[in-house]
């Protein structure tokens, strides 16, 4: 899950990042961005977790996220992205985007469990909602129906596919499968059996057992993906 999220963190290498909140969401999330190079500072109210994490991240804190004093202190207001990852309390995730909010963090995330959490979360600071539950369901669902091998949808209503080739556009080149103008969405690339990875371009010929990447709407890609049902 957490791998799913860090994917959609529009972050440049090496920059710093705060992670509030260090249970199994957050933490996850922590050590996927310094895998990816990031600095991170972890911070959490119980000593077990900091404890537990102090040789994994680039700092670990004991410390109250909704203390805006606090959090001046640790030096939060010079990260470039903060993540606040805290679960069911929701006041104290509303207190820390508030914090953060007055410490002036540019790019600020949060975790949220309902519409409601998500919504005054943004009224009040930050510049993204995730919901991991929601999400991963029906990242989860569209796994289970057979139509698409991964799958990861955007805030904008995009998404990203893997998906069996279609069995109308088999031995077709793109530009003679018409994918976009008939489908709405654009194949990125192909993958094929025993080969590497390869860009699409207009030229390249789709065979009835190609692995597609492709993108666009999210209700475009799920027709398209629907093509490959009954394989």
């Amino acid at each position: 899950m957490a791998r799913l999220f860090t994917e959609q963190f529009a972050f440049s290498k090496g920059d710093s990042v705060v992670v509030i909140g260090l249970g199994r969401f957050g933490s996850a999330v922590a050590q996927s961005l310094m895998r990816l190079g990031h600095d991170v500072m972890g911070i959490d109210r119980d000593a077990e977790p900091v404890q537990q994490w102090a040789d994994l991240l680039t700092h670990t804190v004991q410390a109250d996220s909704t203390n805006t004093m606090v959090m001046r202190q640790l030096g939060v207001a010079d990260f470039s992205h903060a993540i606040v990852g805290i679960g069911t309390d929701l006041a104290s995730s509303l207190m820390t985007v508030m914090a953060l909010s007055e410490l002036r963090i540019k790019d600020i995330w949060v975790k949220a469990m309902t519409a409601e959490h998500g919504q005054i979360a943004q009224r009040i600071g930050a510049h993204h909602v995730v919901y991991p539950e929601a999400d991963m369901g029906e990242r989860v669902a569209h796994l289970i129906s057979g139509r698409m091998m991964d799958y990861i949808e955007f805030e904008d209503g995009f998404a990203i596919a893997k998906v069996h080739a279609p069995a109308p556009i088999h031995s077709l080149t793109l530009a003679e499968s018409r994918a976009r103008e008939k489908y709405g969405v654009t194949v990125v690339g192909i993958k094929r059996a025993n080969e590497d990875f390869q860009h699409a371009t207009p030229t390249t010929l789709v065979l009835a057992d190609d692995l597609l990447i492709v993108s666009g709407p999210t209700r475009k890609v799920e027709q398209f993906a629907s093509q490959a049902k009954g394989r």
